[in-house]
């Protein structure tokens, strides 16, 4: 074994020594690599592949960037916001697109209660006129939307700091959230304590609100729900108390994230300072006025309506109905009518001076007696009409106790 690997080494280095010669003597090669003649035109050739393996170089330097570039390319937070049809500053609620659209597509509408938007204004112009003898300076309120938001969202994208009040509607047994910003807050509280003005207020971040400041703010929802009671009043009457302040959203929940409510935003403007505040509304608080607020406007009537009850009696009593006077009326087998033959007498079992039913369909309205005017047959009235035991009042009631069962 010995032996072959030095013959082995010998041959190798043999053949490694002939390669170097080739080399020396035609310039190119290694090993196993044939020596090329020389060629005086080489120089030139050599040159002009080096430039061709630059530009080469280059090319594919660049390629290799934009292929580079197009693969790190990415969207950004806007543009996947608009491709979901998401905001983080607002919801856009009113004008949704992409994916949000699709999700809102079963949303439940507030235009489906248009007394609604009469009430919310009649609200901004109870609020300007208050909230100008409560802060004594020019305030201006002006509706912003109405727009039917997911509770679970809402509570989300609520900005903080803020102030949350959780008031209960006593007639109606249910809650609702009064939500106040922070530029709201300090606009009013540099207002109430005489700041001058047109200076901006100075927010302190990461600070709580002082007991002054939340009675303030207190003060402020008080009024505006006094505004909210008679803005509702002649809808229905409702008193709202406040039950609680908040400044943790996840502390307001009154309703399940999924249920569906009312968001009003209202702007209130100072001159130089102002901020919003909402009301949020859940449809299940309002249930117990569903039928009013479906009204298109004031007085609209959705039950009975005496023109229509005139114009309706009018016309049945000039109808035109068919009656029929039954002389008799007895039920025979089958069996015994299929056996008739000519000739044979059916026996009736009645009186000459038996009454003759009056009927009109089915419906049995007198009884009168057969008799002759003229060359006609005639009936004679002989008992009062029957009138139907069905009146609208049961119809009243039918229909209250129906609608107590589905409320169950």
């Amino acid at each position: 074994m010995a032996g072959m690997n030095d013959i082995d080494q010998d041959a190798l280095a043999a053949e490694w020594g002939m390669a170097l010669e080739e080399q020396a003597k035609g310039g190119g090669g290694g090993p196993g690599v044939a020596a090329q003649p020389a060629d005086p035109g080489s120089e030139g050739t050599d040159d002009s592949m080096a430039a061709q393996w630059s530009a080469m170089v280059d090319d594919g330097g660049q390629f290799l960037q934009a292929a580079k570039g197009g693969a790190e390319r990415i969207l950004n937070q806007d543009e996947i916001d608009s491709l979901l049809g998401f905001s983080l500053d607002t919801l856009n609620f009113g004008d949704n697109s992409g994916i949000r659209a699709i999700i809102d597509s079963a949303m439940v509408s507030y235009e489906r209660l248009p007394m609604l938007e009469i009430v919310f204004d009649r609200l901004v112009r109870l609020m300007t006129t208050s909230l100008r003898n409560f802060t004594s300076d020019n305030v201006e309120v002006s509706l912003d939307r109405i727009t039917s938001v997911r509770f679970g969202e809402y509570l989300n994208s609520i900005p903080l700091p803020a102030i949350l009040s959780v008031f209960k509607a006593e007639e109606w047994e249910n809650f609702g959230i009064f939500t106040v910003d922070s530029a709201l807050i300090y606009a009013m509280i540099d207002v109430l304590l005489g700041g001058r003005r047109g200076q901006t207020a100075v927010r302190v971040d990461g600070r709580p609100y002082t007991t002054i400041e939340i009675n303030l703010v207190r003060r402020m929802i008080e009024v505006v729900l006094a505004d909210a009671e008679q803005a509702f009043r002649p809808v229905s009457p409702v008193h709202f108390n406040i039950d609680r302040l908040e400044t943790n959203p996840r502390f307001a929940a009154i309703s399940r994230p999924t249920n569906a409510a009312i968001l009003v935003r209202l702007r209130i403007d100072m001159e130089d300072r102002g901020g919003t505040i909402e009301l949020l509304v859940p449809y299940a608080t309002i249930e117990p006025i569903r039928e009013t607020l479906l009204q298109m406007f004031m007085g609209d009537k959705f039950g009975r309506d005496p023109i229509w009850e005139g114009h309706l009696a009018t016309e049945i009593w000039q109808a035109e109905i068919a009656i029929d006077s039954v002389l008799y009326e007895a039920e025979l087998p089958l069996s015994r009518i299929m056996s008739l033959k000519e000739g044979d007498t059916l026996m009736l079992d009645i009186k000459p001076d038996a009454l003759v039913k009056v009927r009109c369909g089915n419906a049995v309205l007198t009884e009168g007696r057969m008799g002759r005017v003229g060359d006609r047959v005639a009936v004679r009235v002989a008992r009062p009409l029957r009138k139907s035991k069905t009146t609208l009042a049961m119809f009243e009631m039918a229909d209250a106790s129906k609608k107590r069962m589905e409320a169950a």
